[in-house]
């Protein structure tokens, strides 16, 4: 039994608390995984986890062992990332998760230019707009746009995403007679706005005044806007704007194509909206690992 191997998979099992998890990471069988931890407990004598067919808890035993070998497995995860860093060599799975539409648009040729600079890197990308646990599901790192909630996570910023107000061009042309584009905030409480429920602002949509508005500058507006559509999806947002739907808040980088080709419009450009935070956020113990440094270098550098 290799005594490192079956310790970094007990640790996996306790964090994710599922056999079949572990497996799908390492791409062997739940049956390997299984065996693994219980040569473990045989080699210290103690059983670390009870299993019934609908669950898997810790032993007391377990709980102890676990907080004691964790601790150990990142320190020595550490030491060999700092010896193949400073090789410049990296290799292995790294474990990625990000928005389906940042995903997509944004991260995916970022991982296509680290891989060919990295050719013995293997990356397992995850896209989900919902809430991903990072421990659970044994991610390395992950990006995550908008302000971050209090959490054990290492947090490092690498950009912000810049938001515009946005309507496709069928949007404007079809609108009600007597309904104008918006030439003010408040414009919008007469509007179809498509509202992404993703971010805690949710329908609370803020303007700040520029040098080309009519208010003073910096003057603010919070408009809770309403709408026919609200999703937690950028992918359905994406879509329900470029078919016409109705007006959109929403990063830059989700139209970026369609505003350069004038498809979509922006609206309100004389008015600021607040951009939103962007960062690499990773469990405790996987920061110091080189393939995470050197990735978040990687992106960090062309988000600038």
């Amino acid at each position: 039994m290799d005594r490192l191997q079956a310790m970094q998979t007990f640790v996996r099992v306790a964090e994710s608390g599922s056999f079949s998890a572990v497996a799908r990471e390492a791409n062997t069988t739940q049956s390997a995984v299984s065996k693994q931890v219980a040569a473990l407990e045989r080699v210290l004598g103690v059983k670390l986890l009870m299993r019934t067919t609908r669950s898997l808890a810790l032993t007391d035993e377990g709980e102890r062992y676990f907080e004691q070998v964790r601790r150990l497995v990142a320190e020595i995860a550490e030491a060999e990332s700092t010896l193949v860093s400073g090789e410049r060599k990296l290799t292995g799975w790294l474990r990625v998760a990000a928005s389906v539409g940042f995903g997509r648009l944004k991260l995916m040729p970022l991982v296509q230019s680290f891989l060919a600079d990295h050719p013995d890197v293997k990356i397992d990308m995850k896209l989900n707009d919902g809430f991903v646990d990072l421990v659970e599901q044994g991610i390395d790192v992950a990006v995550r746009i908008g302000e971050l909630s209090d959490s054990n996570l290492i947090a490092r910023r690498v950009g912000s995403a810049r938001r515009l107000l946005v309507a496709h061009r069928s949007y404007i042309r079809n609108l009600a007679k007597g309904i104008k584009p918006p030439s003010h905030p408040n414009d919008l409480l007469q509007h179809n706005c498509i509202v992404y429920t993703g971010l805690a602002s949710r329908n609370a949509w803020s303007f700040s005044a520029g040098p080309g508005s009519a208010e003073g500058v910096g003057t603010t507006h919070t408009i809770h806007v309403q709408g026919s559509l609200q999703t937690n999806s950028s992918e359905v947002v994406r879509h329900a704007i470029c078919e016409g739907m109705g007006i959109g808040y929403s990063p830059e980088w989700l139209f970026e194509s369609e505003i350069a080709s004038g498809e979509l419009q922006v609206l309100l450009p004389d008015w600021l909206v607040p951009s939103l935070p962007v960062h690499l956020v990773s469990p405790q113990g996987r920061h110091n690992s080189a393939k995470v440094k050197v990735f978040g270098d990687h992106v960090a550098r062309h988000m600038r």
